[in-house]
């Protein structure tokens, strides 16, 4: 348990981040995700606006911390290179 007025601050303030970062990683995957249903319905135009969108999504992740920049690079090119394969 937290004793001093630092910790407990800490603690609280540990909470809020990780809800904030909680949503933030959600709403990463669910612009994913839409890419990845765009590919799997076929339709290569869909499918190429949906990466357009994820990909500002997957930097601003880096950016803010949420993930490492090598994941979202990965997730990037393996996206991209589905799309491109249709």
């Amino acid at each position: 348990m937290a004793n001093t007025p630092q910790a407990r601050k800490r603690i609280r303030r540990n909470d809020r981040r990780a809800e904030i970062n909680g949503a933030r990683k959600s709403r990463i995957r669910g612009f994913v995700k839409k890419v990845e249903s765009a590919i799997e319905g076929g339709d290569k135009e869909v499918a190429a606006d949906a990466l357009k969108a994820a990909q500002p999504e997957l930097a601003r992740g880096v950016a803010r911390g949420v993930m490492h920049k090598n994941t979202a690079a990965r997730k990037m090119s393996r996206l991209s290179k589905r799309v491109a394969a249709l």
